[in-house]
């Protein structure tokens, strides 16, 4: 039986363990690039299993790319597991840094104020600059950049989506996949 996919496309995030060689970030940002699809996020870091890395990436596909790429990125040799997270089931937040214009003293107490409101964070302080930390997820950090856009931001440094399921589910339940490719790979 063929299964149908829905043609419609919106947000995936896929999260991808790899072995940490050298190149191995470039080598799977490579592959969406032959294949012609645009990396929305990109997030990778260490596990916590030592050699083994974790990346996070956001992509514009509909649900038959989405399952393409992923067995793709299966394929390559340093990858060990791939899972596309659901957005229902996962847990997905983005750290951003926002410097903003801050003129006077009235101006840092309003910023300081609507920081507070979105538990974010004052990083730095100057006399004429307030630099807010704010972790959450995406709709909250936009949000709270829409509301310091009146004070006039400076600059925005972001980390992209970082992602992970919800309750007893991990990357390592992946182990039939992961399994199927990771034969040939020992092979050679």
């Amino acid at each position: 039986m063929k299964k149908e996919f829905d043609s419609e496309k919106k947000l995936y995030t896929l999260a991808i363990l790899v072995r940490d060689i050298p190149g191995v970030l470039s080598q799977v940002a490579r592959l969406f690039s032959r294949k012609g699809y645009n990396i929305e996020s990109i997030v990778s870091g260490e596990t916590d299993k030592p050699g083994i890395t974790r990346i996070t990436i956001v992509l514009l596909a509909d649900e038959l790319m989405i399952s393409q790429i992923a067995a793709q990125c299966r394929k390559l040799i340093p990858v060990l597991a791939v899972k596309i997270l659901d957005e229902g089931t996962s847990i997905q937040r983005e750290f951003s840094l926002i410097k903003v214009r801050a003129a006077d003293r009235n101006a840092r107490d309003e910023v300081i104020q609507m920081a507070n409101i979105f538990r974010a964070k004052i990083i730095d302080v100057s006399r004429e600059t307030l630099t807010v930390g704010i972790f959450g997820d995406k709709n909250k950090t936009q949000a709270l950049t829409a509301m310091l856009a009146d004070y006039g931001i400076l600059e925005i440094a972001k980390t992209g989506t970082l992602a992970i399921e919800r309750g007893r589910s991990t990357i390592y339940d992946d182990n039939k996949l992961k399994e199927e490719y990771n034969y040939g790979k020992n092979v050679l």
